[in-house]
C-alpha cells in the first residue's frame, strides 16, 4: 500500500486560495531555512533578540519551529501539485494555526520583541480567513 494516495485535483474554489497558498509555501520555505540553517536562527539578526546570555535555547526552540515550517511548506506543496481538493482543509489548519499564534504571542504568553513573526501572525488570520473562503466558493461551471 502506497503511503500517498492517487492525485486528486478536482478543485472547484478560486485559483486566488491557490495562489495564496504558493506564497505559503515561499513564506514557510523562507523562514524554516532560516530557523532551521542560519547559525542564530534568525533570533538576532532578524527578531533582534538578545542572545549574549543562553541564547542557546532561544536558537534551538526556533530550529525546531523551522523544521515545523518546512514540513507546512510538502505538505502545501503536495496540495497545489497533486491533491487540490485538499485545499481548503490545508487553509482551514493555517487558519488555526494563525489564530493559536496570535493569540499566543499578543494575548497569552506575549512576545517581548518586536519580531516579523509577532505581526505576521496578526496579519496571518484574516489573509487566511480569506483565502479559506475563497476555496470553499466554487466557481461557476465553464460554458459548453
Amino acid at each position: 500500500m502506497p503511503i500517498l494516495p492517487p492525485p486528486d485535483n478536482e478543485y472547484r474554489g478560486s485559483r486566488i486560495a491557490i495562489w495564496f497558498v504558493w506564497l505559503q509555501i515561499a513564506v514557510n520555505l523562507f523562514r524554516g531555512w532560516v530557523h532551521v540553517f542560519w547559525a542564530d536562527s534568525g533570533a538576532g539578526r532578524i527578531a533582534g533578540i538578545d542572545l549574549s546570555h543562553d541564547g542557546a535555547p532561544v536558537i534551538s526552540l526556533l530550529a525546531a519551529v523551522g523544521a515545523d515550517q518546512l514540513a507546512w511548506a510538502v505538505i502545501e506543496l503536495g496540495a497545489v501539485l497533486r491533491y487540490r481538493r485538499w485545499i481548503p482543509t490545508v487553509l482551514a489548519f493555517l487558519l488555526a494555526k494563525q489564530v493559536a499564534a496570535a493569540w499566543l504571542l499578543w494575548v497569552w504568553k506575549p512576545l517581548g520583541v518586536e519580531a516579523p513573526g509577532k505581526f505576521g501572525a496578526l496579519l496571518g488570520v484574516p489573509l487566511c480567513a480569506a483565502a479559506l473562503w475563497l476555496s470553499l466558493r466554487a466557481r461557476p461551471e465553464p460554458a459548453r
